[in-house]
């Protein structure tokens, strides 16, 4: 029994680290990988570079972006971070 209560603080210390790191984090990856799955051409979107542009094609694990007239660039999905609305 006493074994048990010495082992009561670090559980406690392990389920709120749970709470407040490890679940969060979790959650916004599941939210970004989400979002890198649903885009779609004519997304705008802002790299996790900060480059800012328009999803032009999609490949499996490619984006393409048209950043300016007659200028694309190929991303990973990964890449992406968010999808802008227009009122941002």
């Amino acid at each position: 029994m006493d074994q048990l209560l010495g082992l009561a603080p670090i559980l406690l210390m392990f389920v709120a680290m749970w709470f407040i790191l490890i679940r969060p984090a979790k959650k916004r990856q599941q939210e970004t990988q989400n979002m890198q799955s649903s885009l779609q051409r004519g997304d705008k979107v802002i790299t996790i570079g900060g480059l800012h542009g328009v999803v032009d094609a999609i490949e499996d694990t490619a984006v393409t972006l048209k950043i300016a007239d007659n200028v694309r660039v190929k991303f990973d999905r990964q890449a992406i971070g968010r999808i802008v609305n227009d009122n941002q």
